[in-house]
């Protein structure tokens, strides 16, 4: 109401008052939508030195994967880098998944018939794969602790989940479980589906919004959501009417570059160039794209015109 001076308007920042990070001493950034004070481990920006609102995100389990793997290590290659942004651990599951076990471990014979789902959680190495069932039953478990579990006022996501795995009630854990198990096999006839089965990549028309369908064709996909700390993000945004889960965010264009002499690069698009269903380039990228099968980037006139199917000019 304007009775607090301290709430008024005092101007625009300048641009060098704004968080910027050149060139840090451990040789790398990354960002992964998270808090730029994490973005480039000890050699990060330090958040008393910039005001709350310039950077109001909180970490994520992306970022925390992103450091991990990119910490103590150099020699890169566009293949080895590849490798390491594919890395298909997911942190979100370190103590979320144990907790479940743990909760199970003590709940006598009050669940007897989750044994099975439990066995499997129990050899599962927290990594996404399309013949993973373990991802299947965490994806399933955590989204539904998401949506049913409690809301600890000021926690971010990564601090709630955590938070499922230490800190709720054995039963509680047990019973959102227990759900999850019992949706994946109304849903696909078994309890044991493999992540491939359920996480697809489908592109029908050339609308933004998809309409998805189960009867039409798709393509298995093994990674996970960015949520759970996938760096080789594939999620699914909104309702769909549908029993499989269809990619609508994550890597969507990905491109890996090589500076030197020349430019190296690869790239790959989750589905294709073009948005007309009728084109050759509609779908062309799609089973690369779900085999991590990189093309190279035509940078160079030459390569370009190497490529070149017909040459037109403007207004010809």
């Amino acid at each position: 109401d304007g009775s607090n001076k301290a709430t008024d308007w005092q101007g625009l920042h300048e641009v060098d008052e704004c968080i910027h990070l050149f060139n840090p001493g451990n040789g790398w950034i990354q960002n992964c939508n998270s808090t730029p004070f994490t973005s480039a481990a000890e050699f990060s920006p330090k958040q008393k030195d910039y005001p709350y609102y310039m950077a109001t995100e909180p970490e994520n389990f992306r970022g925390v994967h992103a450091i991990k793997v990119l910490t103590n290590r150099s020699g890169y290659t566009i293949d080895s880098l590849l490798s390491l942004a594919y890395d298909p651990y997911l942190p979100a599951f370190e103590k979320l998944i144990p907790g479940l076990i743990n909760a199970y471990d003590q709940s006598g014979k009050k669940y007897n018939s989750l044994k099975p789902a439990i066995d499997v959680l129990r050899q599962w190495d927290l990594r996404t794969s399309k013949e993973s069932v373990g991802m299947s039953l965490a994806h399933y478990y955590i989204t539904a602790y998401l949506q049913k579990g409690p809301r600890p006022e000021g926690l971010s996501m990564m601090e709630r989940v955590n938070y499922f795995g230490t800190q709720t009630p054995n039963d509680e854990r047990l019973q959102i479980f227990s759900e999850a198990v019992q949706k994946i096999t109304d849903d696909f006839g078994k309890w044991n589906t493999p992540w491939g089965e359920i996480c697809r990549l489908q592109r029908l028309d050339g609308a933004i919004a998809q309409k998805f369908d189960d009867t039409k064709p798709s393509i298995p996909i093994g990674f996970g959501s960015g949520n759970w700390g996938a760096l080789a993000s594939f999620g699914v945004r909104g309702k769909q009417d549908t029993k499989r889960y269809y990619g609508t965010y994550g890597n969507s264009f990905v491109a890996v570059v090589e500076f030197g002499e020349k430019v190296k690069a690869k790239s790959i698009l989750a589905g294709g160039q073009s948005g007309d269903p009728n084109s050759p380039h509609f779908m062309d990228q799609a089973q690369r794209y779900a085999d991590r099968n990189f093309k190279d980037v035509a940078y160079y006139k030459e390569d370009v015109e190497a490529r070149a199917v017909k040459k037109y000019q403007p207004g010809k």
